[in-house]
């Protein structure tokens, strides 16, 4: 069965510390789902379109797990808590089996 992934792009970050309410719901939520942390923040060498803000990278043992991660009321109740002023481009993706 093939991965799913959570591939999120951040980029307008016009204060990041007021990301921490978000991700103090986040974190909890995306575990419970299944999802590992692989990338959040580190460095980055950007091509294309050259957006170096924070990137985001969570894997699941599934596509289906990623998107029910999503969809689920737990991490609907984080993207409440993320700030006015963020954009985010997020892509759930299936892997390669």
């Amino acid at each position: 069965m093939a991965k799913g992934y959570w591939a999120s792009v951040y980029p307008a970050i016009s204060d990041p510390e007021r990301l921490t309410a978000y991700e103090k719901l986040a974190g909890p939520a995306v575990r419970a789902g299944g999802g590992r942390l692989l990338s959040r923040g580190g460095r980055v060498v950007a091509h294309e379109a050259g957006i170096t803000q924070r990137v985001v990278l969570i894997e699941f043992d599934s596509f289906e797990q990623a998107v029910a991660a999503y969809e689920s009321e737990a991490y609907q109740k984080a993207l409440v808590a993320l700030p006015d002023g963020f954009e985010r481009d997020l892509r759930i993706i299936e892997g390669i089996d």
